[in-house]
């Protein structure tokens, strides 16, 4: 004998099935059950996520990214146990509580980043990895889907390509060996 959960489950995949693009949305409490989370909790549990994945960051930062508004998130992090950092301009920092950080002196590596990279789709109007002077390089009417750009020490300092089986770097300003030894390592994985 099918449980009512189970034979509800069959019930929308059967006129999912039958009849296309029936059915496509639901009720998350139809499918998990009722929600006990508070406005609040789910607030906190938003901030922690991000402070894990980025942190530090500006509450700004994370606003921006969740598409909520700053004060409404600030209410629920003055709940929170989060650390308190400031940046080179005095701006405030957060984290979550023992998370990791890396000497202040290592420099970042040398990455290419994909077209389309979320970290550059993020920054598209902020110049702490993209500087000013080359947006207009990166992104463009005649070339809408960007470029893969080549990151030097966390900002951008280039652009490359695949052409032909090769990889190809436009710098932007003089480049380190790094980006040729990454450079011949992404040209290997694409042979």
């Amino acid at each position: 004998m099918m449980d009512t959960k189970t034979a509800r489950v069959i019930a929308v995949f059967a006129v999912t099935w039958a009849r296309r693009r029936a059915d496509r949305y639901a009720l998350a409490e139809d499918w998990v059950g009722p929600c006990t989370a508070t406005e609040d909790d789910a607030l906190s549990h938003l901030i922690r996520r991000y402070l894990g994945a980025f942190g530090p960051a500006a509450m700004s930062d994370i606003a921006r990214w969740a598409g909520v508004h700053t004060p409404t998130l600030m209410g629920a992090a003055a709940h929170m146990d989060l650390r308190s950092f400031r940046d080179e301009a005095g701006n405030e920092l957060l984290d979550i509580p023992r998370a990791p950080l890396p000497d202040p002196d290592t420099p970042a590596p040398v990455r290419f980043l994909p077209h389309f990279d979320a970290c550059l789709l993020v920054h598209v109007r902020r110049t702490g990895l993209l500087p000013e002077e080359y947006r207009s390089r990166m992104f463009h009417t005649k070339n809408p889907f960007s470029v893969g750009a080549v990151l030097v020490d966390g900002r951008v300092a280039g652009a490359w390509s695949h052409r032909d089986g090769r990889i190809g770097v436009d710098a932007y300003e003089r480049l380190p060996r790094e980006v040729e030894e990454e450079r011949e390592r992404l040209e290997a994985f694409h042979a």
